[in-house]
């Protein structure tokens, strides 16, 4: 009896080697050239997962008899957080085994370890893992309620409430670790625009502190350009939900105002922020007026597209704050002889727009384009109180602009020159007249 037991137990031994063994194998597979071939190798993985968690290789000793195949995730996790490999593909699949409570939660917990130990594996790590990262960390996605945590891809007879698994105050916990380890390392510029355009949809709302990304919005918002651009709508989620004080938060987006704003990648974004930002009926008389006179300076050597966004956008700020109406209309007839506005001013409060008028306005009435004069030539008018909605104008574009004038009809006839042109240089016997007659 004693040998029989040796030998059962020495095979149980072979046989767990073996079982190892065809996991790494199907580990290495996801790194495979053929893309059929890594997706049977990721679905037998999480087959396994779901096997060995109804069936552990070994009894359970803690969480109040919980136990789930960590390290076989783990091994799946690092095959799909590849350095060389571009994984979007493989990740897509995995979407689907995001949707069970325990996989979710125990992804979180690998991606976290394993994007912490990159550094240590890759001196330089590749962009490629952080892309694969960042549409890992993108797949996870909480509910927006709070649901009783029942989706298990590991069947359970029953739940317990001492698993850290069944609680989703312990997801938003490991959620928000997750992105914090993330985001603390130096990732490429892409990457980095990728996360602050998802930012206030898709992580903020179920991040367990979402006070904790303040550091994180500031410092990219202090980066300028494009990127600052990005921060505004996690910075606005923060400012107004989450009561977060950033003085200086005005000054930095009146910094923003330069004349790339208006080709930028992300303009319809910013300005449909800044309409929101401005918007307050609190804000003081000289800020308001700066972003107007600032805006209007600007608009002097803007597009035709941006002017039919931008000239509503300044008449709907005098249309919210009267008190900035004198930068069109002064009572007391003063003439200005030179324009006291500073825009080399970074302090809105230093840069004189009160004491200025928006002169600009009355300039481009005169534009080439018939549909800038007209906008332009509502300041001239009693400002009606309700205001322009300018969500339509936010993604105008040049060909829309010029698809719109084909469409418009012009007057049935033109009025033309009398006397028909002859010649190119406009004498009657010239060399160029017996050669090239025109009419």
């Amino acid at each position: 009896m004693a040998g029989s037991r040796g030998a059962t137990y020495k095979y149980k031994v072979w046989m767990r080697h073996r079982y190892r063994s065809c996991c790494s194998r199907l580990g290495e597979l996801l790194a495979h050239p053929s893309f059929q071939v890594k997706e049977l190798a990721l679905s037998t993985l999480m087959k396994f997962v779901q096997l060995e968690g109804t069936c552990p290789l070994e009894k359970p000793k803690w969480e109040g008899n919980y136990l789930f195949p960590r390290e076989l995730l783990r091994l799946v996790v690092g095959g799909l957080l590849s350095p060389e490999e571009d994984q979007s593909l493989l990740l897509s699949q995995f979407r689907e085994y995001l949707e069970h409570d325990d996989i979710r939660y125990h992804t979180m917990q690998a991606a976290m370890d394993a994007v912490a130990q990159a550094p240590d594996r890759h001196p330089e790590v590749p962009p490629t893992f952080w892309n694969n990262a960042f549409l890992l960390l993108s797949a996870v996605s909480l509910p927006h309620q709070e649901p009783a945590v029942t989706s298990f891809y590991v069947k359970r007879t029953e739940l317990s409430n001492k698993w850290k698994v069944a609680h989703r105050k312990e997801h938003r916990k490991t959620f928000q670790a997750m992105w914090l380890g993330f985001l603390k390392h130096k990732l490429p510029l892409s990457i980095y625009k990728k996360v602050l355009v998802t930012m206030h949809d898709t992580i903020l709302p179920h991040l367990a502190q979402p006070a904790l990304m303040i550091d994180f919005l500031t410092g990219a918002y202090d980066l300028g350009g494009a990127v600052s651009l990005l921060a505004l709508n996690g910075l606005f989620v923060l400012i107004h939900e989450h009561n977060l004080e950033y003085p200086d938060f005005y000054r930095k987006l009146y910094g923003l105002l330069d004349p790339s704003i208006f080709h930028v990648k992300y303009r319809a974004r910013f300005f449909h922020l800044a309409d929101l930002f401005l918007s307050s009926s609190h804000l003081p008389a000289y800020l308001v007026a700066a972003f107007a006179k600032r805006l209007a300076h600007l608009a002097l050597t803007a597009p035709p597209e941006a002017l039919l966004m931008v000239l509503p956008f300044v008449c709907n700020l005098l249309r919210r704050h009267p008190a900035c109406r004198v930068l069109v209309h002064r009572p007391q007839g003063l003439e200005l002889d030179a324009d006291p506005y500073d825009p080399a001013a970074e302090d809105p409060a230093k840069s004189r727009a009160l004491e200025s008028s928006l002169w600009e306005l009355q300039a481009l009435q005169r534009h080439y384009h018939p549909e800038v004069s007209k906008a332009a030539s509502v300041i001239n008018q009693t400002l009606s109180v309700p205001e322009v909605s300018i969500a339509p104008l936010l993604e105008l574009t040049a060909y829309e602009v010029f698809e719109q004038d084909l469409k418009r009809k012009g007057p049935a006839s033109l009025p033309l020159e009398f006397v028909p042109a002859r010649g190119l240089l406009g004498q009657p016997n010239d060399l160029c007249t017996q050669h090239f007659t025109l009419g």
